[in-house]
């Protein structure tokens, strides 16, 4: 296992590194469930208008890119475990058949959202469409520490999918969405992040989720610090 800093906040372990370098050294995981690089080149550019109608759509440059985005998504690595990927639209050739859960991204009435009006995961559990309305997109992440975090709502649903699982994976952690959404719900998390100021950002969430945790939640110990191993 390679990696260049692990800490350990109450239930969540956290990596900064290559996802595909950390994985083999890992103990037990009963899921995963993250938001990866799609795959689709992403520009850092996002235009929002209703419906996709650009004559009256307003264009935001968040000035970064997605790590990965540039090349193919490839989801064989994570399938070892029970799976909620999201960007599923954008790999669909690569996965087999599963659950579809789809995030309806709405402001009041009105489509318009970033980048799109909803977001498709795949569930390797079960099967058929399921539907998740949340509009903290424009309340919880108006100000995202990263350019496609999603809410804590949303990731809590998909946690919420795998009601067996005690301890969740995310491989591409980003800002820590689902680690604060498993210290809301009582479940151990590991996330891998490779990019140092999203790791930071999610330390931070993280430990501040346990400090207002859920009544059932023990409040947890002090983060701690290893050296880089190799």
């Amino acid at each position: 296992m390679t990696y260049a800093r692990k800490e350990q906040i109450g239930d969540a372990v956290l990596y900064l590194g290559d996802c595909l370098e950390v994985m083999p050294g890992l103990g037990k995981v009963d899921a995963c469930i993250t938001d990866p690089p799609y795959g689709m080149k992403w520009d850092g550019k996002v235009t929002v208008g209703p419906n996709g109608h650009r004559g009256r759509s307003q264009t935001r440059h968040f000035g970064v890119t997605i790590i990965g985005d540039e090349k193919p998504f490839d989801p064989e690595p994570f399938l070892q475990w029970p799976c909620v990927l999201w960007g599923f639209n954008h790999f669909p050739d690569r996965l087999y058949k599963g659950r579809c859960l789809v995030w309806l991204k709405r402001k009041e009435t009105a489509f318009g959202s970033f980048l799109s009006d909803a977001e498709i995961a795949w569930c390797s559990v079960g099967h058929g469409v399921f539907c998740h309305l949340d509009q903290t997109l424009y309340g919880e992440t108006q100000e995202r520490a990263h350019p496609t975090q999603k809410p804590v709502g949303v990731m809590r649903w998909c946690i919420e999918q795998l009601p067996q699982a005690d301890t969740i994976l995310d491989p591409f952690m980003g800002s820590g969405t689902t680690g604060v959404a498993c210290a809301k719900l009582g479940r151990r998390f590991i996330g891998i992040e490779i990019e140092e100021r999203y790791f930071d950002i999610a330390c931070k969430r993280i430990e501040d989720a346990y400090k207002q945790p859920d009544l059932f939640i023990e409040r947890p110990a002090a983060p701690v610090q290893e050296a880089m191993a190799l």
